[in-house]
């Protein structure tokens, strides 16, 4: 009998697929609380344990964040300046950290299926990057990670094709829809035309069905990023001026180091010795000293992750409420920032300007007006924002819009793109 996993590995969370006698099911990663979701996270101590996924954020919480929390992995993937890390005295490579999340998700599965797996249908976005060579570099990494955590047959499928496998599924045998696919992750959106069948999965060869593929940079983390620039950041001297050693006049904090500590899973990188020293410089002679101190503890304390959860929080509510607050309280800071839904859309017009060329792009390419596309497929975390859900009504009508599984539908599809490769 011939068991293949799918695996999404995403930049917020992963989760994985068994497919098996023409079958394919998305098992809990957490089955104590039946999550089926992974958090693509990694925590390690002093002590060198390592931790991932809920397990990660529980043991990093009870430590006081006194150890080294990894989060937004995938998205170094295609980063050719960022190769391998040192974490209390040992290196480890991109490819290596990756592992550690892939060859959790594979004991997850061979411990429900009850036997070795070596063959995986990995999903990836339809761009890791809009430059050619740190695609592929993304890709391959990915690849040499997947051997690292024991795989030896591995494909690879683009996720929003995965998301219209699953969408294939739910179709009465014999019934033909041309969809749109839109696939909302952590750190890019992607999009496919596609003619779907209802019936069995094995449809030999995909390829003629596909009318379009496209992607964004822009996704989820992207939005969060946003929020902390525009509301948070002036907390850690977004705005702060200082005077430079014997010299009059007043400059402002480098952009490079607000810029970085606005993503998430690049703020580590402000521990460097230079950007250390060169914070301490500006606190000597800075407008308001109390912000750069809070921007020194954010790197101390490593409680970044606390904070841009509260982010989150708040961008989620967005999507229910017309306000929300970023609360946050930490080493004597203390934040209280409101939100309406009309500032975040206005926050984030740019990135929402590039989502919507990225579809109109997709359109143009598959040779469809949008009143030929029968259904549009919306999937990820991100795809329930309205400001989202309205860039796809305005194109295509409300009536066309389908949104069901956000979480798990890449993965399902991975699991039913099986067939095609083997």
């Amino acid at each position: 009998m011939q068991i293949t996993f799918g695996i999404d590995f995403g930049t917020s969370n992963s989760a994985l697929s068994i497919y098996r006698n023409g079958t394919v099911e998305v098992i809990p990663m957490d089955p104590v609380n039946d999550d089926e979701l992974l958090r693509s996270v990694l925590y390690f101590t002093e002590e060198n344990e390592i931790f991932a996924g809920q397990e990660a954020i529980r043991n990093y919480v009870s430590d006081g964040a006194a150890g080294r929390f990894m989060q937004s992995i995938k998205t170094f993937l295609p980063n050719t300046n960022f190769d391998s890390t040192e974490i209390f005295g040992k290196r480890y490579a991109i490819d290596d950290l990756v592992s550690i999340i892939l060859r959790k998700l594979k004991a997850r599965g061979e411990a429900h299926v009850g036997c070795t797996v070596d063959s995986v249908v990995l999903g990836r976005p339809v761009v890791f990057s809009t430059d050619s060579t740190k695609d592929a570099v993304a890709q391959q990494r990915l690849e040499k990670a997947a051997r690292k955590a024991g795989f030896k047959r591995i494909w690879f499928q683009y996720e929003p094709i995965a998301a219209a496998l699953t969408f294939e599924a739910t179709l009465k045998p014999g019934e033909e829809r041309v969809v749109l696919i839109g696939d909302f992750g952590g750190g890019t959106s992607d999009f496919t035309i596609i003619r779907t069948l209802g019936g069995a999965f094995s449809r030999d060869d995909r390829k003629s069905d596909v009318l379009s593929l496209g992607g964004v940079y822009v996704a989820g983390d992207k939005f969060d990023s946003q929020l902390m620039w525009d509301r948070v950041a002036h907390h850690f001297g977004r705005h702060v001026k200082y005077r430079s050693m014997g010299k009059d006049e007043w400059f402002s904090i480098p952009k490079s180091i607000i810029y970085t500590l606005c993503q998430w899973h690049r703020i580590p990188l402000l521990r460097a010795r230079s950007t250390r020293e060169q914070i301490r410089m500006i606190k000597r002679s800075a407008d308001n000293p109390r912000a750069i101190e809070n921007l020194e503890n954010i790197i101390d304390d490593n409680f970044g992750f606390f904070l841009f959860q509260a982010i989150e929080k708040a961008k989620c509510e967005l999507s229910e409420s017309r306000q929300a607050t970023i609360r946050f309280k930490e080493r004597g800071l203390s934040i209280e920032e409101n939100v309406s839904k009309e500032e975040f859309e206005e926050i984030n017009l740019g990135n929402l300007q590039q989502i919507a060329a990225c579809i109109d792009d997709v359109i143009a390419r598959s040779g469809l007006a949008p009143s030929q596309i029968d259904s549009v497929f919306l999937t990820g975390g991100t795809s329930r924002m309205p400001c989202i859900q309205a860039l796809f009504a305005d194109r295509f009508g409300q009536e066309k819009l389908e949104q069901r599984n956000s979480f798990t539908s890449v993965v399902y599809g991975l699991g039913a793109s099986v067939p095609l490769f083997i």
